[in-house]
């Protein structure tokens, strides 16, 4: 196997928690007990959280227990990564062939640092401090024979000392001791333990022909690690091209109009850059600095793709949504970049046009720069028990993001087929019995009477049919807004369906089935 060549690893400690305080609206305080979680499984927190006893791997109700004041925050690989993508530029800038390892773990040839800066030791140093004038004061480094084990040198790296050098030939004897849950392969490690193996020095002191035996190709890699055999270089990243745009505004303005107009050649600039490289902006990151340092930030969407018209349009219509929200001074800066690109070509115009759907998307959004963003609506299907709150509107050109929403469970909502005519404002009915007297349900769900007569609009229906009651109770733990009703499902005599509730004794027409 290729002798390892030396590797030099920076490691970002609990990055996922430096990733979400870069990116908040407001950042949690460096004492705050924070914890980042998985699938309800801890997957990083803060020195705050640890202090009480929180740990990776732990589960999110033995980590609350452990800590009643712990803020949870949901995992988001796409922001660390995003955070991260600045940082490791800043690194290129000194140091170039950077290979993002995963967010917050980078390692790049330790050579070439090495003969600029004056030895190892001192281009690791000369790295530290760059990052630290940037604000990244806990980084470690490390150098070592290949990428695995320069990464367990720095974790091991301490505070005091965040610089940690293993000599060429020592990788074996420094992973030796290391448990071979570092390998980072939980059914390798746990088969392993089984099997009496703990440490990598006893992985790598079996003999190699009976790991290939036994586990095979992969086992052979694994054995090679846990000896500081590492044969995979780095692999530096092609750097991705710039394509963000960023326009500072000094003075900051205050006026929506100024703004739009000076993002103008701002957002020309933009397009064309992802036309330089047979791009197109399909989803777009727009995010306003205050003269306070506010800071809103959004995701726009694009049924098509955006030209610089739309661009500065989504700026406007943000200002437009935050006129009244955050902002209590000017606007300093602009940042747009494009959250999501896409091959030009699938979005080229055909040889006689698009047809009708060309003609539709260009009318709605003539007439939507004009009046605002949410003057032009698309009508789509929501989640909830009531079916007047199930009917939302998406401003034209977003995405409806309510599949989620629909796929929760709703304990008393309406199953399919829905009413093909749902009232905004259901209509007041009434419901009698064959005497006359008005239909009530009791505390356990019992009708005092069948129901027998729907009064609807001064005219009096025979029900024909009839089915229910079918409750709905909702938000029983709060006096204010709690509600407790009964759905019907009636027929009446010339086949009209109807679908009614019953609320505090009052009867109401819901939907009518068409």
């Amino acid at each position: 196997m290729q002798a390892p060549t030396r590797s030099l690893v920076l490691w970002f400690p609990d990055w996922p928690i430096t990733a979400f305080a870069h990116e908040a609206v407001s950042p949690p305080k460096p004492d705050a007990a924070v914890a980042v979680f998985a699938n309800n499984i801890v997957v990083a927190c803060s020195w705050a959280a640890r202090a009480q006893g929180v740990r990776r791997g732990q589960k999110r109700r033995d980590a609350q227990a452990l800590c009643p004041t712990l803020q949870v925050v949901p995992a988001d690989p796409v922001r660390d990564a995003r955070a991260f993508a600045p940082v490791v530029a800043r690194v290129e800038e000194h140091a170039p062939g950077v290979q993002v390892v995963r967010p917050g773990l980078c390692a790049l040839k330790a050579r070439g640092p090495a003969r600029y800066y004056g030895g190892e030791l001192e281009a690791a140093r000369t790295l530290l401090r760059l990052l630290d004038d940037d604000g990244f004061s806990d980084v470690r480094a490390s150098v070592a024979d290949g990428v695995f084990t320069a990464e367990q040198a720095a974790r091991s790296a301490r505070a005091d000392a965040p610089v940690r050098i293993v000599e060429p030939g020592d990788a074996g004897a420094f992973l030796a001791p290391l448990s071979v849950a570092t390998l980072d392969d939980d059914e390798f490690g746990s088969l392993l333990s089984r099997l009496g193996v703990h440490t990598l020095g006893e992985l790598a002191a079996l003999p190699v022909e009976r790991v290939r035996e036994r586990f095979g190709a992969r086992g052979v890699r694994l054995h090679a690690l846990s000896g500081g055999l590492d044969s995979q270089p780095v692999q530096p990243r092609t750097p991705p091209p710039e394509l963000h745009r960023d326009v500072a505004f000094e003075p900051p303005l205050e006026l929506a109009d100024q703004i739009a107009f000076g993002m103008r050649v701002a957002a020309e600039e933009f397009i064309a850059r992802l036309g330089a490289h047979d791009l197109v902006c399909t989803e777009l990151r727009v995010v306003l600095t205050g003269e306070r340092a506010e800071r809103s930030e959004r995701v726009w969407l694009h049924p098509g793709s955006f030209d610089a018209a739309a661009v500065v349009d989504r700026v406007r219509w943000q200002l437009a949504e935050d006129a009244q929200g955050i902002f209590g001074s000017g606007v300093a800066g602009v940042h747009i970049e494009p959250e999501a690109v896409d091959a030009a070509a699938h979005h080229a115009r055909g040889l006689f046009g698009a047809g009708p759907d060309e003609r539709v998307h260009h009318a709605l959004s003539r007439v939507q720069a004009m009046l605002g963003h949410r003057a032009v609506v698309t009508p789509v299907i929501g989640g909830g028990r009531w079916l007047a709150e199930r009917q939302v509107n998406v401003p034209w050109g977003d995405r409806a993001v309510t599949a989620k929403d629909r796929a929760r469970p709703w304990p008393g909502s309406l199953p399919d087929p829905l009413p093909a005519t749902v009232y905004p404002e259901p209509r007041l009915v009434g419901v009698t019995d064959i005497a006359g007297a008005s239909v009530t349900v009791g505390e356990r769900d019992v009708l005092s009477a069948p129901p027998a007569v729907l009064e609807t609009a001064g005219q009096r229906r025979r029900i024909r049919e009839w089915a229910g009651p079918w409750p709905i109770s909702e938000r029983g733990w709060d006096p204010l807004r709690a509600r407790r009703a009964h759905r019907f499902q009636v027929v009446d005599a010339d086949g009209g369906a109807w679908l009614l509730v019953v609320e505090e004794g009052e009867w109401r027409a819901e939907g009518r089935y068409d």
